[in-house]
């Protein structure tokens, strides 16, 4: 997948592009991306994600804005998805003031040659979000350029979106989260060297430091599945700060059942299903090492119980 994220995004032949943030890449983005890819199949044209870095609200939100997926899990998705080229283009505070028209005109028909957009219904764009997808099509039929309109995606009667999903992941509700999401949220990384604490008590965790503008469910214990180099492991990943031995830095650490190879400088991802204890203090590293050893057993059951049909990665 070629990459642009900067201002340098001339393009030689006509794209098919799909505008918006693409936070979460949840089941309505991916009904974007997949037509804005047939229809670049379809016309030998390129397919083109155009999207944003760094997401509008972390400019302006007055608190902290967090995304469902880190820079690196958005690039490694979309590549996986067999998207041309994906552009993150630079937010500013001059770009936001940009005039609705000023953006369709010059950047995307004049620069990204654009031979047909394709935008989700509530799309808004440019200066006080005054442009919409009716202007696109107005525009476009100037020039001759098709805007496809693409209704909202529901799941279980709600519309899906990223607002959504962040609201549910923030109450730690990984049902509704997943099913928006069409998969399950995860988190990917390197497997770094902890405190080895785990390994002493008979459960060696792989560890990922937190990425720190991803938004997390609630600190705790979760039931999660695991792929390693192409492999699949169940397991119990905790999620904060380790206050039984002092922690500082947010980490990710997972102890994978019937694992025990050294994956040190290996990627990992890891998906979560079901929620299974809030972060807590023990009294004892002993007491900690039967709490964990309740929730392996937790997650255990709760996978034999899904027999085999929990979702995967998208």
């Amino acid at each position: 997948m070629e990459y642009i994220n900067d201002t340098n995004i001339t393009q030689s032949v006509p794209t098919v592009v799909t505008l918006g943030n693409f936070d979460g890449l949840h089941q309505g983005h991916q009904v974007l991306i997949r037509l804005t890819q047939q229809i670049a199949e379809q016309n030998g044209l390129k397919s083109v994600v155009f999207s944003f870095f760094p997401h509008p609200m972390q400019l302006f939100s007055k608190t902290m804005f967090q995304t469902i997926l880190s820079p690196e899990e958005k690039r490694f998705l979309l590549e996986e998805m067999g998207v041309s080229l994906l552009v993150e283009y630079p937010f500013s505070q001059v770009f936001a003031d940009l005039p609705p028209e000023e953006f369709v005109r010059k950047i995307l028909f004049q620069e990204m040659r654009c031979h047909t957009i394709v935008v989700g219904e509530d799309y808004r764009f440019g200066k006080n979000g005054a442009g919409d997808a009716a202007l696109l099509a107005r525009i476009g039929k100037e020039v001759g350029v098709d805007v496809i309109t693409v209704p909202f995606v529901r799941y279980e009667g709600e519309k899906v979106s990223s607002t959504a999903i962040r609201q549910a992941l923030a109450e730690g509700n990984l049902k509704r989260a997943n099913g928006m999401l069409g998969s399950a949220y995860f988190v990917r990384g390197v497997v770094t060297g902890g405190k080895q604490l785990g390994r002493t008590i008979g459960f060696p965790t792989a560890n990922v430091t937190a990425p720190p503008m991803k938004l997390f469910p609630p600190n705790g214990v979760y039931a999660t599945r695991s792929l390693i180099d192409g492999e699949w492991y169940v397991g119990v990943t905790n999620v904060g700060h380790n206050p039984t031995v002092q922690g500082i830095k947010k980490t990710v650490e997972t102890n994978l059942f019937d694992f025990s190879e050294d994956i040190y400088g290996h990627t990992i991802q890891t998906f979560f299903y079901e929620f299974l204890r809030p972060e807590q203090k023990f009294s004892s590293v002993e007491e900690l090492r039967r709490k964990i050893a309740e929730n392996v057993m937790q997650s255990k059951t709760y996978f034999t119980q899904q027999n085999g049909k929990e979702r995967k990665n998208i």
